[in-house]
Formats: structure tokens, sequence, C-alpha cells
């Protein structure tokens, strides 16, 4: 499979793409704005299985600069699964954050995933197998605990998941599924910086062998659905 993955120099993004180029049919482009870990990504997936499958594109997806990512995908032809798994955080007390804090987590959160699948639809779904998995948060899942200092983050992660569902609504019968994993506490730097204290039952590695499997798989049974992934949300 041909797959795409952002945010993918570290934490969920990182070991998601490593767990993906175990298998050597698989082919990763693996993008981040940190060129350092993503070439540290690529030397390592090669180092342990001896065979090199993550492709790397060093890339701020905020900036909508998507030439050279384009180059890549036109060059592989087709994209069986797109994982829109970057993203931001912003811990703030609601009479804290700036206009600019909410546009900012709004952009990296949201704008960003859609701008990517807006870029990739076109060369989805062409074989019969077409699946964007946008990683989410239990902080955006209706019903879920909420916490201090992450109305902005939480928000953002909301209206991911309602992305999710109206587009897998609108592509229905072409092949393509959307589906959300709200992911609970999961142990990252993302994770610390919103609970310093905290310790997550879940690591990254974890979490990457269901999110690589969901991935390749999911996609066969489930359509348009926000999935709560967690042991706890702290």
């Amino acid at each position: 499979m041909n797959i795409i993955i952002t945010g993918a120099s570290s934490g969920i993004g990182y070991a998601t793409a490593l767990k993906l180029a175990e298998n050597p049919a698989n082919h990763i482009i693996a993008i981040a704005r940190n060129q350092e870990k993503l070439t540290q990504l690529q030397n390592e997936a090669q180092t342990s299985f001896a065979h090199q499958n993550i492709e790397i594109c060093c890339l701020d997806i905020t900036q909508r600069n998507f030439s050279p990512l384009q180059q890549q995908i036109e060059q592989l032809g087709e994209i069986h699964i797109l994982i829109n798994n970057a993203g931001a955080l912003i811990n703030k007390p609601f009479m804290d954050l700036l206009l600019e804090d909410w546009q900012e987590m709004l952009e990296s959160n949201l704008l960003s995933a859609v701008a990517m699948t807006k870029m990739v639809l076109p060369f989805m779904g062409l074989s019969m197998c077409g699946h964007i998995v946008n990683i989410g948060s239990m902080g955006g899942y209706q019903g879920s605990s909420k916490f201090t200092g992450l109305a902005a983050y939480s928000a953002s992660k909301a209206a991911l998941a309602n992305f999710t569902e109206c587009l897998a609504a609108e592509y229905t019968t072409k092949n393509i599924a959307c589906n959300c994993l709200a992911l609970g506490a999961v142990q990252t730097e993302m994770l610390e910086k919103a609970f310093p204290s905290y310790k997550a039952p879940i690591t990254s590695t974890e979490i990457a062998t269901y999110i690589a499997f969901f991935c390749q798989h999911g996609h066969k049974y489930q359509n348009g659905k926000i999935l709560p992934i967690s042991m706890t949300t702290p």
C-alpha cells in the first residue's frame, strides 16, 4: 500500500510510520517539519527491517505549499491511505486564550488536515481501496471528560471528528472510507504539555500497533466512525 502520514517526526506519528514500514509491501511518505528527525526515522526503519520503504518529505503543511509532496505522489500514481496525524496543543485557561490561539488550534488540528485531504483525494480510491484516518482526541469526543486549559484544543479536535463524518458521507460511493480515532492518554510530548505530572498507561509504540492495523484494514468494516481508543483520559 502507498501511505502518507503527517506529523511523522515524533511521538505517535513516528512510531506509526515505523510500524507500517515493517511490511516491505508498504511504501510510506512521512511528512513533518523537522528534517533531522525525518532522516532519523528513515535510517531507523532501514536498520530495523533491512529494507527501505520510507520516503520523507520535509514540509510545513500549515503553509499550504504542497508542490514537493505532489511530485512524490505523482511518481507513485495512487495513495491508498492518508493518516492526518499532525497536530498541536495549547494549554491555557479560557480567559487567557487569545484569538490567535484559537486560530492556531484550528489551523493545526483541522484546516491542515482539510488541506491535505483535498490535495490527496484525487489520487485515492482508484483501485477500490482508499482510507483516510484522522487522528483525533478524546478531548474532542462528545460526552467525554473535559479539562481546564484545553478548550481550544478540544474544540478543534471535535471539529476534526465532525469533518470525518461529513467526508465519509460525501465519498461513500467513491471507494474511499474516512474514520477518526479519538485517542485517550498516550505517553507523548503533547500529553506531558497538557498534564505534566501524569503518566499514561499506553506508549506511542503500543498505540502505533493499533493505528497501523486499523489504517490498513479498518476501511473494510467501518466508515464515518468516531472511534474512542482510550484506556484513560487523565
